[in-house]
């Protein structure tokens, strides 16, 4: 019976990767194919990062676990892609502190989820907005802090599937379970969306 469920998750941890990798990849061609109407040279430049990050994603991501400091800087080209086409009134802080020799093993693509979706629901067209990522690492515990300006997304809006979230909460079930503390949601006023994910290792 053991060895049926651990075959089961395992299962299970490969098919959400799956999943998440072409909605990854749906995302950032979006953000691409919008910057080679504005400026030829940078999205020549964006895809050369994209296919530094699609090597992460396809071949590195297939191990169970990563070094902590490769996954921040597959994060970071990731912030600097979509950076690339944001407006004046969009702010974006960063603030990484792990260690660039980290030799922390944490599951692949655990936090790519939790960004998209700042950025996702976190840009106005018209309003002024912020995003925040805050990554730190102690001892025996990661911590990742993503707040946003909330600007959620209409009905009819079609530009994504809603699978990014839910996929974080399965994949930290089967490989952080009880083991992790998630906590999201909207500030009262409306104004701010937060998500505070720590996994202890």
């Amino acid at each position: 019976r053991q060895e049926l469920e651990h075959s089961r998750t395992q299962a299970e941890l490969q098919n959400l990767k799956s999943q998440l990798n072409p909605h990854f990849l749906f995302n950032t061609l979006n953000n691409i194919y919008s910057l080679i109407q504005i400026d030829a040279d940078r999205a020549q430049q964006a895809v050369h990062d994209l296919s530094r990050m699609l090597r992460y994603v396809l071949y590195e991501s297939r191990c169970p676990t990563v070094p902590l400091a490769a996954e921040v800087e597959f994060l970071r080209d990731y912030i600097e892609l979509m950076r690339i086409r944001l407006s004046a009134n969009v702010r974006v802080e960063t603030k990484i502190d792990v260690r660039p020799d980290s030799r922390t093993e944490i599951a692949p693509l655990i936090f790519i989820s939790l960004i998209e979706n700042a950025f996702k629901h976190g840009i106005s067209p018209t309003e002024p907005s912020f995003i925040r990522i805050h990554f730190s690492e102690s001892p025996g515990e990661i911590h990742c802090e993503i707040t946003n300006s909330y600007h959620p997304k209409s009905v009819a809006d079609k530009s994504g599937s809603g699978i990014g979230l839910e996929q974080v909460r399965k994949r930290l079930e089967l490989t952080y379970p009880g083991h992790y503390d998630w906590q999201q949601g909207v500030s009262e006023d409306m104004k701010e969306y937060k998500s505070i994910l720590i996994i202890k290792i």
